[in-house]
């Protein structure tokens, strides 16, 4: 187990915010892809599932070794933040693919069920969605969040 130590974040770098993710599964998996798209800062709210669950170690694939990952009162973290942008992910907010991305700031991906919570959303700045074309309902977390790494990186 790494020893725990305040989060990292810098303004050249997008830091990845999970708001009450509980599938293990699907944290994994979120790791993994945010090392694949270069986010070296996860910080998880104190209710998102337990980062050194078997399931999550191994959904990551020896990506939880270089990612740092931390829990936190997520509203804290974003209270003593003014100066990035916090993009959150949302049914309703402007599509992605038109979105032209800072070089830092937040990304909150929320509950698989809930979204992202209230106390969370007051701080975010930019509600972004991934335009539906077919009729499901909405995406799992993890993969939700591959797509909005993506176009933060394009």
């Amino acid at each position: 187990m790494k020893p725990k130590t305040e989060p990292i974040v810098s303004p050249d770098a997008f830091t990845l915010l999970l708001d009450d993710i509980r599938d293990p599964g699907n944290l994994g998996t979120i790791i993994r892809t945010a090392d694949w798209y270069g986010i070296q800062t996860i910080i998880a709210s104190e209710e998102t599932v337990d980062f050194y669950s078997p399931k999550v170690i191994n959904s990551t694939k020896g990506s939880f070794i270089r990612i740092h990952f931390s829990n936190a009162d997520l509203s804290q973290v974003l209270q003593k933040q003014t100066t990035l942008p916090v993009f959150g992910a949302f049914l309703d907010g402007e599509d992605v693919h038109t979105i032209q991305f800072p070089k830092g700031g937040f990304l909150v991906i929320g509950n698989e069920s809930k979204g992202i919570s209230p106390t969370v959303e007051k701080f975010i700045t930019n509600k972004v969605t991934i335009p539906r074309y077919g009729k499901a309902e909405s995406l799992n977390a993890a993969i939700a969040t591959a797509i909005l790494l993506d176009n933060i990186r394009r």
